[in-house]
């Protein structure tokens, strides 16, 4: 019998999110991802601030540590922070794969069946997490990943 492991490409594509205005939770920090493909990370909370950065990964995840009006302060997955409009951020959660390859597995158990491997950088939506297990999809294909083989949730974070 042949076994199909699938392989989750760098580019996935994540599925249509709420609007930023739809994310009404108001605790900091929080996770949210990128609306767009090209986001401006400003040194400042206004468009008077230079442009640091461009962000060019629509899904992106990105973490929320501090909002003034309608300008969000966000911290990437490589520590690069700075501020951004509230609408290139979407409340959908997704995940970014880190380290090297991963193993999606059918089960949150390190035992159980691969269903595909995870290149570093693959974007992925999150599911949801118990324990040390986080539920995600990415191209179509639904597995389980340890968290701490991922960027865009917290240790304790628990998702339904």
């Amino acid at each position: 019998m042949r076994k199909i492991v699938a392989i989750l490409l760098l580019l996935v594509s994540i599925a249509p999110a709420p609007a930023a205005g739809d994310d009404k939770s108001e605790a900091l920090p929080r996770f949210a991802s990128l609306r767009w493909a090209e986001v401006n990370l400003r040194t400042g909370p206004g468009d008077r601030y230079p442009i640091e950065w461009v962000l060019t990964k629509k899904g992106m995840p990105v973490e929320v540590v501090d909002k003034f009006d309608v300008w969000r302060k966000i911290r990437d997955w490589q520590g690069s922070s700075g501020w951004v409009h509230e609408r290139t951020l979407v409340g959908a959660r997704s995940v970014m794969i880190t380290g090297q390859m991963r193993m999606l597995r059918a089960e949150p158990s390190a035992t159980a069946p691969i269903v595909a491997k995870a290149e570093p950088g693959a974007l992925a939506q999150l599911l949801a997490c118990r324990g040390p297990w986080c539920r995600i999809e990415a191209q179509g294909i639904k597995g389980w990943l340890e968290r701490g083989q991922m960027w865009g949730v917290t240790p304790d974070e628990v998702i339904e």
